[in-house]
């Protein structure tokens, strides 16, 4: 006759295949510990290495850009989970103009083809999309398919999703200070009212709260003019994952580690 457990025995077992787990599977742990106490309000992220991605496979660059709209799909959704409430990821900048014609004619497809994909997605999980950057040089299908986006789910309420289209931090700070350098000679403000709230209030991001983490896959170590302005006291935090593989646990070791810093903002 079979030996049977008691309820002791039983527990005891369950508990040993739970520690068993988490050390053959290390990121089950992570994502249990990344609770929500202390969770960065706003992630940052730079998502670096599609290029690379495809280069490695033998691909074209264009198949990672398509791969790494997946990675977006999954970071959302994790960090909606960890009770992140402001997600901005940096998509194309102001200097990805340089890049080949081919490439940037593919990547001014890509906010069409993702929205086109996962607004249905968005709306059922009460997200909200909101853009940043020069967009009077945008395509027009592409700020088109953007700006729908933003307004269909405008209403939502649940985490906000910010994409950087064509910005640059450096373009941003320029047209801040043209515009206040014209308020000044137009007599409707003095130069010495200028203050850094006041430059605050004229960025992007004006309707949000500064990062508090900022995240850069591919293991390049660089802000590449990214939020210049709003990254001055955000925690960095630098991966070696190429983006299209970041996926949502990457996203929970980092917010882990966040949890853990200590911020001083130049205290003590």
């Amino acid at each position: 006759m079979p030996y049977k457990l008691d309820k002791g025995e039983k527990a005891g077992a369950l508990d040993m295949n739970d520690r068993l787990f988490n050390q053959l599977n290390p990121w089950a742990e992570a994502n249990a510990t990344a609770v929500k106490v202390n969770t960065p309000a706003h992630v940052a992220i730079i998502m670096d290495g599609n290029g690379r991605w495809a280069k490695k496979r033998g691909l074209p660059r264009v198949a990672g850009h398509r791969e790494g709209m997946k990675a977006i799909t999954k970071v959302v959704e994790k960090a909606h989970e960890l009770g992140v409430k402001y997600l901005t990821l940096y998509a194309f900048s102001t200097e990805n103009w340089k890049r080949p014609k081919s490439e940037v004619n593919f990547l001014m497809q890509l906010p069409e083809r993702f929205l086109a994909k996962e607004l249905p997605k968005l709306m059922k999980n009460n997200v909200q999309v909101r853009m940043m950057g020069d967009a009077d040089k945008l395509p027009g299908h592409t700020l088109q398919a953007v700006q729908e986006a933003v307004d269909a789910t405008a209403e939502n309420t649940g985490i906000v999703l910010n994409f950087a289209l064509n910005y640059g931090g450096r373009h941003e700070l320029v047209h801040v200070v043209q515009e206040l350098a014209k308020d000044v000679e137009e007599g409707r403000m003095k130069a010495e009212a200028i203050n850094e709230e006041l430059i605050t209030n004229r960025l992007y991001t004006n309707q949000l709260p500064d990062p508090d983490l900022l995240i850069r896959t591919s293991g390049e170590i660089r802000l590449s003019n990214f939020m210049l302005w709003q990254l001055a006291y955000a925690e960095f935090w630098f991966t070696e994952t190429l983006w299209p593989d970041f996926n949502e646990e990457g996203l929970a070791e980092a917010v882990i580690e966040y949890q853990q810093r200590k911020r001083r903002y130049g205290g003590v």
